[in-house]
């Protein structure tokens, strides 16, 4: 099994702090946030390979990071080419563009380079595994209404099968938001190449790509608890300081 770390996003939400310095690597409780993601994955048995994808503009800083990181794991940084905002592949583009260029054909753990969480990520493979492999992704009960128009927002049957998903909907239809945390069967890796191909469908949240894929095969879902931390404003990486500086 394979892990791809989703660090090539531009994070203007967070200007000035990530106008010259990629958010991942910002610090959160005295070391870069992307480390506490990249010392969960190095914990699980089955995964052999961490690829993180980063741009143009800010892989020498991720090489730089990398130089200085203790990890058990082979650990890899891809380059998706782009040097802006406004020529940015997007989160399912960047899903692609790696799958491709490393030919990748295992099964494949995708996490978000700012994800910050307390949950055990084997949990949810364990979750994933049972039976035939099946598409999982993480999900978080944010308990507010008013707090999940921010997200992708899910629903789910009595199963814990995705049965609607809206990127940030005005009324969301539940609580529960997606981690921007996925595993897909290395059976499922070619569905991404259809949705792209399409050239109608927007490239940038992943949650778009959920919500196509659902209509066509089972997505199921594991709920964590604990503490969860989307480092997309000021605001919430002031919060996930505060929390992991304890």
């Amino acid at each position: 099994m394979k892990a791809l770390i989703l660090a090539a996003g531009y994070a203007t939400r967070l200007y000035p702090l990530t106008k010259e310095y990629p958010k991942p690597l910002l610090e959160v409780g005295g070391k870069p946030l992307i480390n506490y993601i990249v010392e969960k994955l190095s914990r699980i048995k089955d995964i052999d390979e961490i690829i993180i994808v980063t741009n143009s503009k800010f892989i020498s800083k991720f090489r730089h990071w990398a130089k200085t990181l203790k990890v058990r794991k082979p650990l890899r940084l891809v380059d998706d080419l782009t040097k802006n905002y406004s020529d940015r592949r997007g989160a399912i583009g960047d899903m692609y563009f790696v799958i491709r260029k490393e030919k990748i054909s295992d099964d494949l753990l995708i996490i978000g380079g700012d994800n910050l969480f307390d949950g055990d990520l084997k949990k949810l493979i364990v979750f994933a595994r049972k039976g035939k492999p099946r598409t999982v992704i993480g999900v978080y009960d944010i308990k507010e209404k008013s707090s999940a128009v921010k997200y992708g927002v899910i629903k789910l049957d009595a199963q814990k099968r995705v049965v609607d998903f809206k990127e940030k909907p005005k009324i969301p239809a539940s609580t529960l938001v997606a981690m921007c945390l996925y595993y897909f069967p290395k059976e499922k890796l070619g569905l991404i190449s259809e949705y792209m191909r399409a050239g109608t469908h927007t490239h940038d949240a992943t949650g778009f790509y959920i919500n196509w894929l659902k209509d066509r095969e089972d997505i199921f879902a594991y709920i964590y608890d604990g503490h969860w931390y989307d480092i997309g404003d000021l605001k919430f990486y002031q919060r996930a300081n505060k929390h992991f500086t304890k």
